[in-house]
């Protein structure tokens, strides 16, 4: 029987990469970009397993996760992210996700959670990530995921994470921290 794999991810690339990635190793896909859409394609066709992204766009990923649970109780969920920490691994866990992965990510690992789910439970389901991100290294990715969302612009970046304009010129001349 082959499995219904619904993909949530905002960036529509990756979104395409992973479901064209799924499909070729056997796997019925549908993709959302948008939480309303997710849910909408998750009614329409109930999935066995979702790959669910933590942010999506303004809003989080883990919103989704009871609301889906409740139109497919049986359904696998691995939340992706690229601003991987323990407190959103426990929340996404608590809320009922089966895995929680940083991207970057093989899909090979996806398939592992979907193709052998009770290998997963014994190893006990919902562990935190053993090698999370620094909290220096967290603080650097999200500088520069602000700073990509204001396209570059220094002094738009430190007014939205409420910092000196200075300081934040002195954190971007370091080098990025080691994981």
């Amino acid at each position: 029987m082959t499995i219904h794999v619904l993909v949530i991810d905002d960036d529509p690339t990756f979104n395409a990469v992973l479901s064209r990635a799924l499909t070729r190793r056997g796997y019925a896909v549908s993709s959302a970009t948008k939480a309303e859409q997710a849910l909408s394609a998750a009614r329409a066709q109930p999935p066995g397993a979702v790959v669910l992204d933590l942010n999506l766009g303004s809003s989080s990923g883990l919103q989704l996760i009871r609301p889906l649970l409740d139109i497919a109780p049986e359904c696998r969920i691995v939340v992706l992210t690229g601003y991987a920490s323990i407190a959103t691994a426990v929340e996404a866990i608590k809320l009922g996700a089966t895995q929680y992965f940083a991207k970057p990510i093989e899909v090979e690992a996806i398939v592992a959670v979907f193709d052998a789910p009770e290998e997963f439970e014994e190893a006990g389901e919902g562990e935190v990530p053993s090698d999370p991100l620094s909290v220096g290294r967290l603080e650097w990715e999200h500088i520069q995921r602000v700073l990509h969302e204001h396209e570059g612009n220094i002094s738009a970046t430190a007014r939205a994470l409420k910092m000196h304009r200075r300081t934040l010129q002195r954190k971007l001349a370091k080098r990025p921290l080691k994981a």
